[in-house]
């Protein structure tokens, strides 16, 4: 298994935001990470990168224990994320911003950088290169000198997992990647998830867009209130009726499908 969620409990003060959940995801998957607003679905990424420690329970990365590991050694151990609100660096272009995102795998310290070393500026035009690369993948090469600023609000969410997939995760998470997309931008980002998945890519993704999370997933875990709720393959969410009484409600039984 990539990633193990083993009895993860987090508490703020008395409000218990996830309680005793457990679920694990096997390498190169396409995971959900499905429930209501406030379920605890942003928490579950939070602890992953450690921006809280659990209050409870364990958190394994490739047979390693990362619990409580601080966020940019999570990062460098090959764990990456998007967020639900779109946090790029809005006076740079598209291709500094991804540029930004592969700096951790950079050998090249501050002196270097100072100095602008042989081998600083060898890193610096195979990081270009790279960025440039990736641009390409979520269709933004030819906006690369654009600020960020500028660009539509999908081609944002795309620069944003750019960024992410510049710094070589093994695990990514994305938070909302659909959010404010029309249809046609989501279909366009059904197509790029199956690329990085099939870079060999793991994925585990928070999405209230149910037809995109029902094709693009190979399993679910569904959280209310906190808890977990169900697990298993679309199909099996699906036909779950607690699923569909707790986070659909019953009259909306046939918009899962």
């Amino acid at each position: 298994m990539v990633l193990k969620i083993q009895n993860v409990s987090k508490n703020f003060g008395g409000i218990s935001a996830l309680t005793d959940v457990s679920f694990s995801i096997k390498e190169g998957e396409i995971y959900g990470l499905i429930g209501p607003n406030g379920a605890g679905k942003t928490t579950m990424f939070n602890l992953i990168t450690n921006i809280f420690s659990p209050t409870a329970g364990e958190i394994t990365f490739n047979e390693e224990n990362i619990t409580g590991i601080k966020p940019h050694k999570i990062t460098e151990k090959g764990i990456c994320r998007t967020y639900q609100n779109i946090r790029l660096f809005t006076q740079m272009s598209a291709l500094e911003n991804v540029m930004v995102g592969g700096h951790c795998r950079s050998r090249s310290g501050v002196m270097r950088g100072v100095f602008r070393t042989k081998l600083q500026r060898k890193e610096e035009q195979e990081l270009k290169q790279k960025a440039e690369g990736l641009l390409e993948l979520v269709g933004l090469k030819e906006f690369k000198d654009v600020l960020a600023e500028n660009l539509a609000y999908g081609q944002q969410r795309r620069l944003e997992i750019a960024r992410a997939l510049a710094s070589d995760p093994k695990l990514l998470l994305l938070d909302e990647p659909a959010a404010g997309m029309n249809e046609k931008e989501t279909d366009s980002l059904f197509d790029l998830i199956k690329k990085v998945q099939a870079r060999g890519i793991t994925v585990l993704i928070i999405e209230h867009d149910m037809p995109l999370i029902m094709k693009i997933c190979d399993r679910i875990t569904v959280l209310n209130f906190g808890k977990k709720l169900a697990e298993g393959t679309p199909l099996e969410i699906q036909d779950n009726d607690a699923v569909i009484e707790a986070y659909l409600g019953k009259e909306e039984e046939d918009d899962i499908a």
